[in-house]
């Protein structure tokens, strides 16, 4: 190789940058210590910008297109350069490439909640996350406060900043508008734009960046919050809570008939079962002692409401009294072996507990459901 060819091969003719990365904001042009050739071919793609950048001090910047290099081009570097009268040589300055074009898909999210006074609710801690994107609109700003000498500048390195920046924009947001937290769902797309905004304000002539979208995905509340939510949102479905736990009940009465399992279990069925009526005969205005106390020994008073038809009994029942219950909720519960002829039975005008086959309406009911042994000749 000459000489010629040498310093031909240490020149460089041809400048451009083709960007095949998704999140790259600046790259700066390898030259090398190699000198630019006077003439050389500027190529800059759509979606980009070059920056000459001269012994530190930003120089001439070139939109899309294809540049000749010379001194009716490069006005701002002939200047820094002291190319009074033009050059006709090689020279050396940086270039920056930026791109322009809108990085999307970003994603920004609060790392910490957001305390927020809500109406409903009071203090609340409030946490939001979604996606944005990020588009460079003055190469000499971003060039300056952030990418500075770094030869590739990616997006993560500023993705922090921005994170930052919206999350502090979003608090902002949040004690401005008083939404209450139950309709910030409602408002998302209210609220995207205006954050969107906000966040816009602190780095558009700052840093030389536009957030061309963003939005808002998800405004959550605590975990402990949104239980205490459903639970009122299941209490509302329900309607009627009365109802509700005299159908719950009928359901225990069913499932203690159909499994049954003696003991505890029978007590538990029986006991279901006297709450329900219980519960039937104060709505009727008919009062009864407490479970767990035994009734008085006594007739009531005078003064007292006479019994319902067909009597109103309490069962005793593994030591606790259930009840009261009419005659033919005591005769099923005979029945379905829930109430066995020793079992203590009250009603109003008896003096003390009885065992319930002592009681003439009950009594034919255990001699017909216990018939006497089979012979064993049989």
């Amino acid at each position: 190789m000459g000489l010629l060819d040498k310093l031909r091969g240490e020149l460089v003719d041809i400048v451009e940058w083709i960007d095949d990365t998704q999140h790259t904001l600046a790259w700066r042009f390898p030259r090398y210590n190699n000198q630019i050739k006077q003439g050389a071919q500027l190529i800059v793609r759509p979606g980009q910008v070059a920056v000459f950048v001269h012994n530190g001090q930003l120089a001439d910047v070139f939109e899309p297109g294809m540049h000749t290099l010379n001194t009716g081009n490069l006005p701002i570097l002939s200047t820094l350069a002291g190319w009074k009268f033009g050059f006709d040589s090689p020279f050396k300055s940086e270039v920056y490439f930026v791109s322009t074009r809108q990085i999307t898909g970003l994603k920004w999210g609060t790392n910490n909640p957001i305390m927020l006074r809500d109406a409903d609710f009071g203090p609340l801690r409030i946490r939001a996350f979604g996606t944005y994107n990020l588009k460079a609109t003055d190469p000499r700003a971003l060039l300056k406060e952030i990418v500075g000498t770094d030869g590739v500048f990616e997006v993560e390195e500023v993705n922090e900043l921005m994170r930052s920046n919206i999350c502090t924009a979003f608090a902002d947001l949040l004690g401005e508008s008083k939404i209450a937290a139950l309709d910030l769902a409602a408002n998302y797309s209210e609220l995207s734009d205006k954050l969107r905004a906000k966040a816009v304000e602190r780095v558009d002539d700052e840093y030389g960046l536009d957030i061309p979208q963003l939005f808002i995905v998800n405004i959550s509340l605590p975990e402990e919050v949104e239980k205490a939510l459903d639970t009122r949102t299941s209490m509302g479905v329900i309607g009627d809570m009365n109802k509700f736990q005299q159908f719950q009940m009928g359901k225990a009465m069913l499932s203690a008939a159909e499994n049954p399992s003696g003991g505890a279990g029978e007590g538990m069925g029986l006991g279901a079962g006297f709450a329900m009526a219980q519960r039937m005969m104060q709505g009727m205005g008919q009062s009864s002692p407490p479970a767990g106390v035994a009734p008085p020994a006594a007739p009531f008073p005078a003064a007292a409401p006479p019994p319902l038809p067909g009597g109103a009994w309490h069962c005793a029942i593994n030591g606790q009294s259930f009840g009261p219950a009419p005659s033919a909720q005591i005769a099923a519960a005979i029945a379905q072996g829930q109430v066995t002829a020793a079992t203590l039975v009250w009603t109003a005008g008896m003096p003390s507990w009885v065992p319930a086959s002592q009681v003439p309406e009950f009594a034919a009911l255990f001699r017909s459901a216990n018939p006497p042994p089979v012979p064993k000749n049989a």
